[in-house]
């Protein structure tokens, strides 16, 4: 009763947006466990792997908006606008500034191999995604939102 008036409605779109988010970095959290056979919880709260939990969230918006208001729509050309700057983003400029934090990181240790107290903490490399990591992550979106919108609601 309750998720039947949820649908159409600006709380589906939401629901659906942060769920989807929530669930891809669980589905990272999992395959980090059967890649490494070790929990470690900071995958959680961590961005970049796959699938991108940002595209997720960005996709299943927009997704769900299309289901809602009709892919032709002002509000489905919004949330989509909003979603290739967030996908391009994550896969263009944050990458960019992972590999760079990889570069200073090699640099700092080769620097002061003789005195590693010196380095300081290290820069977080992992901070972009794959385009593929993009792409599953969108996929996994409209996948879910197409189930929330048509079959749970």
């Amino acid at each position: 009763m309750l998720l039947n008036s949820l649908r159409g409605t600006g709380y589906e779109v939401l629901l659906v947006g942060v769920l989807a988010a929530v669930l891809a970095q669980i589905m990272k959290f999992i395959g980090y466990f059967f890649k490494t056979k070790k929990f470690d919880y900071r995958v959680l709260v961590t961005t970049g792997g796959m699938p991108s939990s940002h595209s997720a969230g960005v996709v299943g918006v927009a997704a769900t908006v299309g289901f809602i208001c009709g892919f032709d729509s002002i509000e489905f050309a919004i949330a989509m606008g909003n979603a290739l700057v967030v996908m391009y983003d994550a896969a263009g400029l944050r990458r960019a500034a992972g590999k760079m934090a990889k570069t200073i990181n090699l640099m700092r240790e080769d620097f002061y191999q003789h005195r590693p107290q010196m380095t300081g903490e290290r820069l977080k490399e992992l901070l972009g995604h794959t385009p593929m990591e993009v792409t599953v992550g969108a996929i996994w979106a409209v996948c879910f939102a197409y189930y929330v919108h048509f079959i749970v609601l």
